[in-house]
């Protein structure tokens, strides 16, 4: 990632490690609870950072986590083409994050898996409470995959 300095204003603010870790946090937590335990893989964050951090993806994410994540690929094809390239784009704002995220108890890591220690309740208002729904959505919803190969492969991102 280039220097705070010479980033682009917006790219700065939406990208911010604070916000990438809480997304994460947010995630990974939600994902655990979901599963009774079991803990997210930490590279299912840089699925995460995609599908919530681009605002049309966002809005076109299910209400529910009973809408099944191969249908929603069937129904949303440009933006699952999209997710790859947005992947690997944000993969620096997501390492920095999760470097972020670990430094200040966010996120911890153990065995490979991640588990978000942020809190479920908190008052927030407007697109970063959007973007906590999302990846609270986004946590449980990849969590009914029993694989999370499963996950890569239907959005198309190579781990």
């Amino acid at each position: 990632m280039s220097s705070w300095t010479q980033r682009p204003q917006a790219s700065a603010a939406f990208l911010n490690p604070a916000l990438v870790a809480a997304v994460t946090a947010t995630a990974a937590r939600d994902y655990e609870r979901e599963t009774s335990g079991r803990r997210m893989p930490w590279p299912m964050a840089f699925v995460v950072a995609p599908l919530v951090l681009h605002r049309p993806t966002r809005q076109a994410l299910p209400s529910s986590t009973r809408t099944h994540l191969t249908n929603w690929v069937a129904e949303h094809p440009a933006l699952v083409a999209g997710l790859p390239a947005r992947g690997v784009s944000l993969a620096p704002a997501v390492r920095e994050g999760l470097r972020f995220g670990l430094r200040h108890q966010m996120i911890a890591v153990e065995q490979g898996h991640l588990t978000g220690t942020i809190p479920s309740k908190s008052r927030i208002e407007g697109e970063l409470a959007d973007l906590i729904k999302a990846a609270s959505l986004v946590g449980r919803w990849t969590a009914k995959s029993d694989n999370p190969s499963t996950v890569f492969a239907l959005l198309g991102v190579r781990p």
